[in-house]
């Protein structure tokens, strides 16, 4: 089974590629990290938010979300899936080979044939954006991966709906706990199935960060509901 990425804050991925200030004719956009620890190592042989794992490599994922569709988007496609003109990173294995292509990229861009293909984001945006633009990458599901349960996900999701209407007509939240819990606890099943184009243990899925956000709070109904709507239609 799979590691989730629960702690993950639902919103900050829910619309990650609505928009898109990408390279190619545009100016790199800075990335904030200073929610992440330094590196001992800038570069390393493997990603370090993958290896540190936990809320490390949450967080990572969430900035690395905001920093791909300001930089990365146009070219290589909204939620990383290439239309062709750039390769489909989605597929760049989720270990110390595949980190070794993306960090030479990333460090010194592309040429073909005179014409820059890929600018050097290297000294542009330093070693901490490039690591959680990686940690975002490399937990994109894989083609289809949602497939199966797509048809299952959107009774959860008419379910959540069902029950955030009901919240509004002045049902509490105690009294839909349970039957809340059950579907969440659904939901982690599925995202557990989930398998990531990298290869790699986590994939965040529409169904994963569902999950997180059924956090309890007065809001996460419609925002489960919403993330699923999203990530549904995206995998069509």
């Amino acid at each position: 089974m799979k590691l989730l990425l629960t702690t993950l804050p639902a919103a900050a991925l829910i619309f990650a590629g609505v928009q898109a200030f990408a390279h190619g004719d545009g100016a790199p956009q800075p990335v904030d990290t200073t929610a992440l620890p330094d590196l001992e190592d800038d570069w390393p042989e493997e990603n370090p938010y993958r290896t540190a794992g936990g809320d490390v490599y949450a967080k990572a994922i969430e900035i690395g979300a905001s920093g791909y569709n300001q930089n990365c988007a146009r070219c290589h496609g909204l939620e990383v899936v290439s239309g062709g003109l750039a390769p489909d990173l989605r597929y760049l294995s989720a270990d110390w080979e595949g980190d070794e292509w993306y960090v030479e990229r990333f460090q010194n861009g592309y040429t073909q044939n005179g014409v820059t293909k890929m600018p050097a984001f290297g000294e542009l945006l330093g070693p901490k954006a490039a690591w959680a633009i990686r940690s975002f990458v490399e937990t994109r599901p894989d083609d289809g991966a949602l497939d199966e349960f797509a048809e299952r996900l959107k009774e959860i999701r008419d379910a959540l709906g069902a029950r955030n209407a009901a919240l509004e007509d002045g049902t509490s939240y105690d009294e839909m706990a349970e039957e809340i819990e059950a579907l969440r606890a659904e939901l982690d099943g599925i995202a557990g199935k989930v398998a990531s184009g990298s290869g790699g243990e986590i994939a965040d899925s529409a169904a994963s960060r569902a999950v997180a956000a059924l956090d309890g709070s007065a809001d996460s109904l419609r925002r489960a509901e919403e993330t699923l709507t999203i990530g549904l239609s995206a995998a069509e």
